[in-house]
């Protein structure tokens, strides 16, 4: 029989936990209550980490400033919220499908069924990025342990390659050689030892929604704290652009249904039509000389200069 590699991870996510020893005497309810007090932990953590967060944020909005795209890479429960956060963009913010780009180590299958072996794969990482990134990209890694292969090899590639990288890990000891930025997320000891699906995987979920979301944000994608690139695409959402329209214009739903056909359904559109009371026509002009940006489009609008 073969001899397999065997890797000792030192990470605070491999310790015990003292405070869940006996968590499999409890009764249901405490069980809960012990599992969601450590949940309680994970938002502070992320809070220590915003600075760093941030520095990720700037590089993917010049990325795709630039022309190019953020790329996600992960394994395990790392790639599979990856997968997720760039699936949820293009509904939620209309964004062009090649945005953001989730790597999965073990490619879709590993999605519903686990290949473990593939975050040993450092070879097949590089192959992924030489093929799919390019200098004007950003490459955000996602490893709990920050040993990854997998990972690692995605961010030593895609910086060679002159991308800009971060790593998010829950390891204080990762060095993050391999990236420009660290996100070091210390959420300590699972509730489960080593089970970091729980409270780094939160973590790791709390850091994507929050990077891809003040992207969206920096780029216009919203107007105020509402939603108004959303693709439409079945009731609810058709139904919540006539809600957007009317938190903020504060006009009637006649009146934003009106607008919204008169502007053949661009939200944008009709929002700087009624705000501005210029028609569809150079509202939309104005949105397609400001990037898109609602409030640049208003100020050229309604600058007397």
């Amino acid at each position: 029989m073969s001899r397999q590699h065997t890797a000792r991870v030192s990470s605070p996510t491999e310790q015990r936990n003292p405070r869940t020893a006996d968590i499999d005497l409890l009764p249901t309810l405490d069980v809960l209550r012990l599992l969601n007090a450590e949940d309680r932990e994970v938002p502070k953590a992320v809070e220590r980490a915003l600075p760093d967060l941030a520095r990720a944020v700037d590089l993917g909005t010049a990325a795709l400033r630039a022309g190019g795209r953020v790329h996600y890479v992960g394994a395990g429960t790392s790639g599979r919220l990856a997968v997720l956060d760039a699936a949820e963009l293009v509904p939620t913010f209309n964004v062009p499908e090649d945005w953001f780009v989730a790597h999965q180590a073990g490619g879709p299958a590993a999605l519903r069924t686990p290949v473990e072996n593939a975050e040993d794969d450092a070879d097949t990482a590089e192959r992924e990025m030489r093929t799919a990134v390019g200098p004007d990209d950003f490459v955000l890694g996602l490893a709990a342990s920050g040993r990854t292969p997998y990972v690692l090899s995605a961010l030593r590639t895609a910086r060679q390659l002159g991308a800009a990288t971060a790593l998010v890990t829950a390891n204080p000891g990762a060095t993050g050689t391999a990236a420009d930025v660290l996100i070091t997320v210390d959420t300590g000891a699972e509730p489960i030892t080593g089970s970091t699906r729980m409270k780094a995987g939160t973590a790791q979920k709390l850091v994507l929604t929050s990077l891809s979301t003040t992207i969206m944000v920096r780029l216009g994608r919203t107007y105020s704290n509402l939603m108004v690139s959303m693709l439409a695409s079945n009731a609810k959402l058709r139904g919540r652009t006539l809600t957007v329209l009317h938190e903020a214009t504060g006009e009637s739903d006649e009146v934003c249904a009106a607008a919204l056909r008169e502007a053949d359904g661009d939200l944008k559109t009709a929002l700087v039509h009624l705000l501005s009371g210029a028609d569809p026509g150079r509202a939309a002009a104005a949105l397609a000389v400001s990037g898109g940006q609602v409030r640049a489009a208003l100020a050229a609008l309604t600058d007397p200069a």
